[in-house]
């Protein structure tokens, strides 16, 4: 399975990124091979719609799970539509996070808000 997960550095023990569409990077984790792979996120810098634009990036990476703190209403309909499942991170810490969700510990992500249009930053 291959989680996605918004992250604040390019390293594996970086902290989970409270925005999901403006998080500088994406960590990929392969529960398979327990690889860890990372991609800029292109559009974090966007004027609007970065978490359309975001939603789409793990589409494409062929991200099965996105573990977040929040998203919006936007992008949540084109994970949704991608058949990306979300689930609700504790905490910042990547490794907790996905040990948890291994063992079943994270609740799905419910709290979709209605974005920050057009708001930029985090």
């Amino acid at each position: 399975m291959r989680i996605a997960l918004p992250v604040d550095e390019k390293k594996s023990e970086t902290g989970i990124c409270i925005s999901f569409g403006r998080a500088p990077y994406f960590m990929f984790y392969d529960t398979e091979t327990k690889n860890s792979s990372f991609l800029l996120n292109s559009a974090a810098e966007s004027q609007g719609g970065a978490g359309i634009k975001a939603a789409q990036l793990l589409a494409d990476n062929k991200a099965e799970v996105l573990l977040t703190p929040r998203c919006g209403q936007n992008a949540a309909e084109v994970l949704q539509s991608a058949n990306i499942k979300m689930f609700k991170t504790v905490g910042t810490s990547v490794s907790e996070n996905i040990h948890d969700f291994a063992a079943g510990k994270l609740a799905k992500l419910s709290e979709i808000h209605a974005g920050f249009h057009n708001h930029g930053g985090r």
